[in-house]
Parts: C-alpha cells; structure tokens; sequence
C-alpha cells in the first residue's frame, strides 16, 4: 500500500480528495499548513506527496524547496490555485516533480500521483566540483573548501553549465543557449558580465583563476579548480 501525505488548507478538498485516494487503495495522511507538512514529510516515510502552494505559514514553494536542500527526493505532486506559467515554472524550480491547477479534475489527480509512484524518487543530483570549488545543484549552493559563497540564480545556472562542461572550451553562444532562453533578444557580451561576477566571488578572495578566457575562443573551467 503507498502511503501519500497530502498538505491542503482547504479542508473540504483535503477531506474529498482523502476519501478518494483511500477509496483508491492508498493511505492518506493529511495537513493544513505547512508548517505541519513540512514536519510529517521530515518524520515520516512517505511514497508521494500532494502539496498545495498557497498554505498558511510555510507556503508550498517553500516547504518543496526545504525538502530537496534536505536531500528528502519523496516525488511531489504541486496544486497550483492560478492556471500560469509562471507558478508551474516556480514550482518545477523549488524541486516538484509535477504540478496541476486547481480546480483539478479528480481523475487526472490519481492518475498523475500513480504516475509519480511508477517512478519512484528522483536521487539527488551529483554535487559539482573543480578541486576545492563544489556546486550543489540540489540547493544551488556553493563552497570553496569550506566557505560558502553566495550566488545570484543566474550566476549559478553559469557557474553549473561551465563545470558540468570542465575543461572544455565553450563558446558565448553555447552559454546563452543554456543559460537563458531562446526569446534572450541581448548580446553575447552578456556572458562576459557574469563571467567577471563569478570571477570576483569563486576565484579572486582566494587567490584562484578557476574560468580561463581563450581569446576569440571562450571560456574554459579547469576541472582541477585553479
């Protein structure tokens, strides 16, 4: 039997969609806020989670986000109350497997948590590292040693995509390709701008020329961090 927490403040939805997944075969537990939420999906084992974004407290972005820095990969299935790209993008980027708008087809519901289940949780994604520098996908942090080093999120998506490519020379044009979107309408001296931040926090404090520039060339990160 998978046992589903499902984290929704309207309790008239929370009970209707219990009763089904119950009816269903599964095991439902249930919070209102979350706060709650987040301290059921830490204590217990879960197979999926159901969890709305506009909560009392600790809204569902966050309590996503919190749970993938923990390294807890339980899949998550985010009920968006606003039918837009952008919440279905927020909650695709704080670590939700999928997502549905409310109001949401019942139906559709358990097909899509049965979905997630057939995959099972996602391992968390490898750590990045060049000598002492790592990057953590995951929690989209950064460290040189021990000292962490605090990142813009395009700074990082950067810094991810030059050490994901180490020792290989790319160009402007690649790192606009992955780093922004095909509707990016600036130039490519775009790159430039964040390759100079990422120079200034990752390599200068500590003496390190980690990104090397090849003249007409691009950039190239040395895989051994200096």
């Amino acid at each position: 039997m998978s046992r589903v927490l499902v984290v929704e403040d309207e309790k008239r939805v929370a009970a209707a969609v219990r009763r089904g997944l119950e009816a269903e075969g599964f095991a439902v537990d249930v919070a209102c806020d979350g706060d709650e939420g987040l301290w059921l999906a830490r204590e217990q084992p879960y197979d999926a989670i159901v969890l709305d974004v506009m909560l009392p407290g600790v809204n569902g972005y966050q309590v996503c986000e919190r749970l993938r820095e923990e390294g807890n990969w339980t899949p998550i299935l985010m009920l968006t109350a606003k039918n837009g790209v952008y919440d279905e993008a927020e909650a695709l980027d704080t670590g939700a497997d999928d997502f549905l708008s409310k109001p949401f087809s019942y139906v559709v519901l358990v097909a899509r948590l049965r979905s997630l289940l057939r995959r099972g949780a996602r391992e968390r994604p490898v750590v990045l590292t060049a000598g002492d520098l790592r990057a953590d996908p995951a929690s989209r942090r950064v460290w040189r040693g021990d000292q962490e080093i605090r990142l813009t999120a395009r700074e990082f998506a950067v810094l991810e995509f030059l050490l994901r490519r180490a020792d290989e020379v790319v160009t402007k044009t690649e790192i606009l390709g992955s780093v922004w979107d095909f509707e990016f309408e600036g130039e490519p001296n775009t790159v430039e701008v964040y390759v100079r931040r990422l120079r200034r926090k990752i390599d200068e404090p500590f003496g390190r020329t980690t990104i090397h520039t090849l003249r007409g060339a691009g950039y190239r990160l040395a895989a051994e961090g200096a």
